[in-house]
């Protein structure tokens, strides 16, 4: 005696052979039988499905325990299902003769991988109901429900995902179970109807009238697919769990009735499979080209925008070139940065997994390469860094052309009030009527004069050089300049020209004229040059500047200082003239000398002197104190550097040391590939959150600019280099882990070990003897090699070696990466779906024909890819066809890039 129970804990079959169908399916409980509705439904059950098959012996029985007492019924049971012989069984009618026809039922039971527990010959001979129906149950299992395989699931599991698959389409049908997703009997009819709809009308079924709906599946499926009426449907009404076996051996009916549909949808599921790869494939590449052609696009408008070289007039307008370029770099550019990079990311996603699902690599549309790219962007990178510097240069330009202007206009005004009234003075005929005195100060008054004259020769040489300077430098206002220039210059001329007249004129009548007060003459002389000089202090000290670092100011100070210098031994010599004019009054005093105006020789008066020297004497703490607060600026400005330079000397060797670890992880390989994705998510991340000393330092930059600093001793690190560093530290980081992210991939559709990936990357890192992540031809052919491939330097090898380079660098770079490298291994060593496969399918759909119709596919296929099959397949010409005939093998082929098969 063996115990029962064992069936369904220990599984029915021994080691090495097929998985057990019920391990899962410890259900068999003594205790459940003692439940008289359980035990009503499964008799029922069994009986009729022991009739369903030995009616094809011309037999049947009434009463499922007492007919299989004898063990003929049972042994007969067996052969009809099976389609083998048993052993030639005893007439006799002895008990010894019923337990030996029993156990030889048993025995071939138990030659086909079943163990039975607790079901002896003995009880079954006295008809014990329990292991009666307990034996009867376990050939249903055997031989009716453990061959039933959905989707790699078998068994009860198999045939409940079958049912679930079924039924989904159905409204009020959710088959969760075997037992209470059955009591309205909607599933039932749900089944027939999906394989046999003109059986029966479901939308005139109602869920609240279970029994109407259970008896009319039990018609049907009697009268139409040969099922025996093996349940009552008041007795699952009526039960509160109906009996879960007695369910399992009805729905197993249908299964074996609807077989040969199930093989149509197995084969409607790979097409399936295949055509929903195919269409992620288009949506990618439809994506891949959409952002292509936008970053494109972006790049066209902006590089001619970066190329504009059309000078602005003032330095407003300059300032806010800058301005939009400062947004272009801060605003526009960085969102289209991570676009190209999401670009790339794209691109090698979509060919790993066009290589994973054997297609043709992705080519896109011409101009719209990951190259192309890459070179419209060096271009537009360029034309930044062209048009950046062509701002600096403009604003210093600028900048200098408003020195020079300024410049021009004060030198200009101050000669312009000096020529004031002297081409009238030089014209007046004053010494016609003249003394002889009054001849000979005339002449010293125009020998004065001509001091004076030759003194500003200077200013007006200074004047047309910086008119000749603002012309060369492209200045905006130079017609008015060279309009005043040529003023001055031609009024310069002709007070040569009088100047010369005059002389001439007095030298005709020098003779007649007496002696000139020497006083006066000394006073002309001495004043005359005196003035000269503090008119030029006066323009010296209104003079602007402009410096560029604390050297500079530095010395202008410097140069103040030792002018300040000198204000003493001048304030002497304006003592000394003054004394001069002094000495003249008292002599006139005197001698009761009526003195005719003003000294005949000069027009430079006492007052005019000392209204001159307390102008200086303004001028001079004015001065101090612009110099001082540049002198404040440029220590500001110094500021400025060291604080940039602090920052970018830190920030620079951080990124360098980023960029070389990461080289480093994408050589190494540490753990699972999901460790180092998280490791390398993590160190993403860790990098991302170093972004704010990047905003500082871009912070830091924009101050340094608008201080118009132009220069850093403190620093190597521009903020261009900075920034560049940064974009590729983070290009390369996202590249890093969408490589890791492909070997997933690959990995994962390839089924490859863990140990099998570090094999690889082992070997390839072996020959990777320059660690830049790629192995080069003749280390690639060492690698292969080493991994037992022929490809020596003979015709044969190097005939294999090319083939083999063909496929791991179809673009002829001469290098192969490691995603390149595993995808060949994985190749080597594992399948993938074929075009034959595909074409295999498409033939189980077609009946058999080699070719299909479009009513065929929409019935087999979902309606979203039974359309696009529809809109892609080609009319089928063969001599065969028929009337809307597509041809599946051309479009088969298609889908894996192959001409032929």
């Amino acid at each position: 005696m063996v115990d029962y129970h064992a069936v369904n804990n220990q599984g029915q079959y021994s080691a090495g052979g097929p998985p057990t169908y019920m391990e899962q399916e410890n259900d068999w409980d003594r205790d459940l039988l003692l439940d008289p509705a359980w035990e009503k439904q499964q008799r029922k059950t069994f009986t009729a499905w022991c009739n369903s098959h030995l009616r094809k012996a011309g037999t049947q029985i009434e009463n499922i325990e007492e007919d299989f007492r004898d063990g003929l019924k049972l042994m007969l049971l067996l052969e009809v299902i099976s389609g083998e012989r048993l052993p030639k069984p005893e007439r006799g009618k002895m008990r010894v003769h019923k337990i030996n026809n029993v156990n030889k039922a048993l025995d071939f039971i138990a030659s086909k991988g079943v163990k039975l527990v607790s079901i002896g010959a003995e009880e079954i001979v006295d008809g014990n109901a329990k292991m009666t129906l307990g034996m009867i149950w376990t050939i249903i299992l055997r031989f009716a429900i453990q061959d039933i395989s959905v989707e790699e699931t078998s068994a009860k599991e198999g045939l409940l995902l079958w049912c679930q698959r079924k039924t989904a389409p159905y409204k009020n049908v959710n088959v969760q179970n075997f037992h209470i997703s059955w009591k309205d009997g909607l599933a039932f009819n749900a089944l027939i109807h999906r394989h046999r709809p003109e059986l029966i009308d479901y939308d005139k079924l109602r869920k609240d009238d279970p029994v109407t709906n259970l008896n009319n599946a039990f018609e049907v499926a009697e009268r139409y697919l040969d099922i025996p009426k093996m349940l009552d449907a008041e007795d699952i009404v009526g039960t509160l769990r109906p009996d879960e076996k007695a369910i399992m051996t009805y729905v197993s009916c249908f299964y074996h009735a609807f077989s040969g549909a199930q093989k149509a949808e197995t084969a409607a599921n790979r097409i399936c499979k295949v055509l929903a790869v195919n269409q992620e494939n288009e949506h990618l590449m439809e994506d891949y080209e959409k952002l292509a052609s936008d970053l494109l696009e972006w790049i066209r408008r902006t590089i001619p925008w970066l190329e504009n070289r059309a000078p602005e007039k003032t330095m407003a307008e300059m300032q806010q070139k800058l301005e939009d370029f400062r947004d272009y770099r801060r605003v526009h550019k960085p969102p289209k940065v991570q676009e190209k990079c999401q670009l790339e990311i794209n691109f090698n996603t979509l060919q790993t997994k066009l290589r994973l699902s054997n297609r043709p690599a992705f080519m896109p549309s011409e101009g719209r390469m990951v190259s192309d790219i890459n070179g419209a962007w060096h271009k537009l990178e360029g034309a930044e860094k062209g048009y950046e510097e062509w701002l600096l240069n403009e604003i210093r330009r600028l900048e200098r052309l408003d020195h020079l202007a300024e410049k021009f206009r004060q030198k200009a005004a101050i000669h312009e009030g000096w020529t004031d009234g002297k081409e009238a003075m030089l014209t007046q005929k004053d010494y016609e009527t003249a003394s002889l005195s009054e001849i000979k100060a005339l002449l010293k008054k125009h020998e004065a004069f001509e001091s004076d004259l030759a003194a500003h020769q200077d200013r007006v040489e200074q004047i047309a050089a910086i008119a000749q300077e603002l012309n060369e430098l492209d200045y905006y206002d130079s017609p008015s300049v060279n309009a005043r220039c040529q003023k001055i210059c031609e009024q310069w001329d002709a007070l040569g020209s009088l100047t010369q007249n005059r002389r001439e004129s007095l030298e005709r009548t020098e003779k007649q004229l007496e002696s000139i007060d020497e006083l006066y003459l000394e006073y002309a002389k001495r004043a005359a040059p005196f003035n000269n000089w503090m008119e030029g202090a006066m323009e010296d000290l209104q003079d602007m500047f402009i410096v560029h670092n604390i050297d500079e100011i530095q010395g202008l100070i410097t140069a103040h200082e030792q002018f300040k210098s000198t204000l003493p031994e001048a304030n002497k010599e304006r003592e000394a003239i003054q004394a001069i004019q002094a000495e003249v009054q008292k002599i006139a005093n005197y001698n009761g000398i009526k003195l005719a105006g003003n000294n005949p020789y000069t027009t430079i008066t006492p007052q005019s002197i000392d209204k001159k020297w307390e102008k200086v004497q303004q001028l001079v703490p004015q001065r101090d104190q612009a110099l001082q607060e540049e002198l404040t600026r440029q220590q500001s400005n110094d500021h400025l550097r060291r604080q940039f330079a602090n920052q970018a000397n830190m920030i620079g060797p951080w990124i360098q040391n980023k960029m070389e670890e990461i080289g480093r992880i994408s050589i190494e390989m540490n753990g699972t590939l999901e460790d180092q994705l998280t490791h390398l998510s993590q160190y993403e991340q860790s990098i991302i959150e170093y972004k704010p000393n990047i905003d500082q330092l871009e912070g830091d930059h924009q101050l340094i600019q608008e201080a118009l600093i132009f220069d850093n001793k403190y620093t190597a690190y521009t903020m261009e280099h900075l920034r560049v560093g940064w974009e590729q530290l983070l290009t390369t980081i996202a590249r890093t882990i969408n490589e890791i992210e492909n070997q997933v991939l690959t990995r994962d559709a390839k089924g490859i070990s863990q140990e099998q990936l570090h094999e690889y990357r082992t070997s390839f890192n072996h020959f990777d003897k320059d660690h830049s992540g790629l192995l080069q031809s003749e280390e690639f052919k060492a690698c292969l090699i080493s991994l037992g491939y022929d490809v020596e330097n003979d015709k044969q090898g190097d005939a294999e070696f090319a083939r083999i380079m063909g496929i791991v660098d179809p673009n002829n770079s001469g290098a192969v990466t490691f995603q390149a490298f595993i995808d060949f291994m994985s190749r080597e060593t594992t399948d993938t779906d074929t075009a034959d496969q595909v074409i295999a399918s498409f033939k189980i759909l077609a009946g058999d024909k080699n070719y299909i119709t479009a009513e065929e596919l929409r019935r087999e296929l979902p309606p979203d890819q039974a359309e696009y099959c529809i809109a892609r397949m080609a009319p089928y010409s063969g001599p065969d066809a028929v009337a809307g005939a597509l041809d599946y093998m051309s479009f088969s082929t298609a889908l894996y890039g192959e001409s032929d098969l």
